[in-house]
């Protein structure tokens, strides 16, 4: 790994984290727990299997990582976040409020996974009737889900699927994620494609906490 060599916290936290896809590593540790190589694989679209590997490599010898043989039937290496890893958490939030300006542009080029969308309502969004009982949003893309669980207080996202969700959006990331932040409502993303099937009081139990810093999407 490459060093700045400065006495600087800045600095040598940039040589452990610094590197091209290593945040994005911690992200989907983050988001995923506990997972194989190719669930890591597969939540990074475009890495290559050598650079993802030696980047696992470099953050278990920082001791950001930890690695598991798991038991069967699982039978294969487990990695995950140790707590100096998921203590990167606030890091990542303050990227993420910070980038949500930049979302501005959607490119049809980017990918996208569900999961991504749902954290970054966890980060911008905070449960508004903390006694009511906790509902589950799904969010459906490319054949993947993810779950925004809402309440007691609180707003937490997660990889995976619903047996009976209380509201499955499913459509154009930019406008469920206009939708879900506030900056349009239901009848805007509709017609902007998005496709709401279920309770969609839902929504109400979402309340911004962070100015989203950009336009909306066009009706």
């Amino acid at each position: 790994m490459r060093s700045y060599r400065q006495y600087c916290p800045i600095a040598r936290a940039l040589d452990l984290v610094g590197e091209r896809w290593t945040l994005l590593v911690v992200r989907e540790l983050l988001l995923q727990g506990p997972c194989r190589f190719t669930d890591l694989r597969n939540g990074l679209p475009g890495i290559a299997s050598n650079l993802l590997s030696g980047r696992l490599k470099e953050l278990e010898e920082a001791g950001l990582i930890s690695r598991e043989e798991a038991p069967p039937p699982i039978a294969t290496t487990l990695y995950a976040l140790s707590p100096t890893g998921r203590a990167l958490e606030p890091v990542l939030r303050a990227l993420g409020m910070w980038g949500l300006q930049l979302l501005a542009d959607e490119r049809e080029e980017d990918a996208f996974q569900p999961h991504w969308l749902a954290y970054a309502s966890s980060c911008f969004t905070t449960d508004g009737d903390p006694g009511a009982p906790p509902v589950v949003i799904q969010l459906l893309a490319s054949g993947r889900a993810a779950l925004i669980e809402i309440g007691p207080g609180g707003v937490q996202a997660r990889v995976g699927r619903a047996l009976a969700p209380d509201l499955t959006l499913e459509g154009r990331p930019r406008s469920a994620l206009d939708l879900l932040t506030g900056a349009i409502d239901l009848a805007a993303a509709t017609r902007a494609g998005l496709i709401a099937t279920g309770n969609l009081d839902v929504l109400t139990r979402l309340r911004p906490i962070a100015s989203i810093g950009r336009p909306p999407v066009e009706n």
